[in-house]
């Protein structure tokens, strides 16, 4: 057996040791009637933030304070501690003749992640830290296993992820992240209310998976007997209440897509789609990078931002490039220039670019995107709007103005990284019936993320959708953005894991 092994044997072995010795405090309290789970409520008086920020008034003044027991250095007659809240950390200051020498004795076996409430004055201690001098105390709730070691801290990532209120406790830089990601959301509908789009709810079950061309979720409801499917994005339904005369709407919502995971891809996910009446994919980029500034100034206090060593400028106007265009510079092929859908097949080929299909299925549309992804998309370092996608890959987009080849729709990039998509929408019932028909063609080709047929869509466009924006964020990869996050998994609390023995 190796040095690493007897290290591992020997750890565990102290761990269940400390387990054993908590779960005996437990059961010697519930036999002296001072069972912790027993408490209710605490009239808990001032947090942490509200003693440090208003000292000067409560200099002296007392309180009563909760938390989770972070650290205890209480040694002879006296000591401090330390409580972490919500809003960070306070300390605290123990002495035996103000609590007397049985109080004293019941908290030094405390342990460290019990919950306690604390009731003394405020005070300053002569290193100049706003303290609470411990006048009575009282045990909220007991640990009964121990938190991870202080230095080491919670290291694994995997551990890190499946238990998130452990590595929620232990890392401070993880809990900044998720009150970034909370402030985001809040600055997505300041911006939006004063704009005065409504906020709606659509279904996350439907009987059809539309509105993006992904792998759908399949469920079955067991009254209608009926296969159902998890939204895969809420445009349909949004695009349905534009029709209804809502005009300004937004949804910020999950969407769940039966894909692969990686470090920018989770099968739940969260989205911010809106839609606006009288307006087109300009006006939509207007509003991406301005909301998009407006989040970072808010959130991050300036919207230039640093992301994995690059330096990144979110400040508007962003930069705009066709499909084209963007080819053209980064792969030195014109699509203009190519007339036939052999044409660009004979190009590809000779590229050996990956395709999502047969090579005699692909359009020229499909190539020109394959080229985009393999040559120019690892060059959107900076924020950019990719405009006019073509029309064979944007089945919901009107026809670019004086270029039916191509479609009024826009990605926008940032590192490299698509973090929105956008069109004028197609409002025409009889276009977009064909459009898809032509999806239907590529699912029955093996496409199993085509169009569905949606015919309740299809009958709200004949009832009459006036000229529409639409535009879809992913608020996970903005977030990732805004706090430097390697994975989307370090943005999301409770990633999709796969289960282990212990769930």
């Amino acid at each position: 057996m190796s040095n690493e092994e007897k290290n591992l044997i020997t750890e565990e072995q102290e761990f269940n040791q400390l387990i054993k010795e908590r779960r005996q405090k437990f059961f010697d309290l519930q036999a002296a009637g001072k069972d912790p789970f027993d408490v209710y409520k605490v009239n808990r008086t001032h947090t942490s933030k509200q003693i440090k920020e208003d000292f000067e008034s409560l200099d002296g003044k007392e309180v009563t304070v909760a938390g989770r027991l972070m650290s205890k250095r209480v040694h002879g007659k006296a000591g401090f501690s330390d409580i972490h809240d919500r809003y960070g950390k306070i300390q605290l200051y123990i002495k035996i003749n103000d609590v007397g020498e049985e109080k004293l004795k019941e908290y030094k076996t405390f342990d460290i992640g019990d919950f306690v409430s604390i009731t003394g004055t405020v005070f300053r201690t002569k290193t100049g830290e706003v303290s609470v001098h411990i006048m009575d105390f009282q045990l909220l709730s007991k640990s009964l296993k121990p938190l991870p070691e202080k230095w080491h801290g919670l290291k694994d990532p995997d551990l890190r992820y499946r238990q998130r209120y452990v590595d929620l406790i232990m890392n401070a830089e993880v809990r900044e992240t998720f009150f970034k990601r909370i402030e985001t959301i809040k600055a997505i509908r300041e911006f939006l209310d004063a704009r005065d789009y409504l906020e709606v709810e659509t279904p996350v079950l439907s009987p059809i998976a539309g509105g993006a061309a992904a792998r759908p979720f399949v469920t079955h409801h067991n009254t209608l007997d009926i296969d159902m499917y998890l939204r895969i994005a809420t445009e349909l339904y949004l695009k349905r209440l534009i029709v209804g005369g809502f005009e300004r709407v937004y949804e910020i919502g999950k969407n769940f897509r039966n894909e692969g995971i990686s470090i920018r891809h989770n099968p739940e996910f969260t989205m911010i789609e809106l839609y606006e009446a009288y307006a087109d994919y300009n006006d939509m980029m207007e509003i991406t990078e301005n909301m998009v500034a407006y989040v970072a100034q808010k959130v991050c206090g300036t919207t230039k931002i640093n992301y994995q060593g690059t330096d990144i400028d979110l400040t508007p106007p962003w930069r705009r490039i066709t499909m084209v265009d963007a080819v053209k510079e980064y792969a030195g092929i014109d699509f203009n220039e190519i007339k036939t859908h052999e044409e660009a097949r004979e190009i590809v080929k000779a590229k050996r670019v990956e395709l999502k299909k047969e090579l005699k299925d692909c359009t020229k549309g499909d190539i020109l995107n394959a080229m985009f992804e393999e040559y120019a998309e690892k060059h959107m370092i900076q924020p950019t709007f990719i405009l006019d996608y073509p029309v064979e890959i944007s089945p919901l987009t009107k026809v670019k103005r004086g270029n039916p080849e191509y479609t009024e729709r826009f990605e926008g990039f940032i590192y490299g990284r698509e973090i929105c998509n956008a069109y004028s929408e197609l409002n025409d019932p009889i276009v977009q019936k064909e459009r898809f028909m032509q999806q239907l063609q590529e699912k029955e080709l093996g496409d199993d993320e085509a169009y569905m047929m949606d015919e309740d869509f299809i009958n709200s466009l004949e009832i009459g959708m006036p000229p529409t924006g639409g535009l879809g964020i992913g608020v996970d990869r903005l977030v990732m953005f805004l706090t430097d996050a390697h994975s989307i998994r370090d943005v999301i609390l409770f990633p999709t894991m796969k289960p282990t023995n212990n769930q």
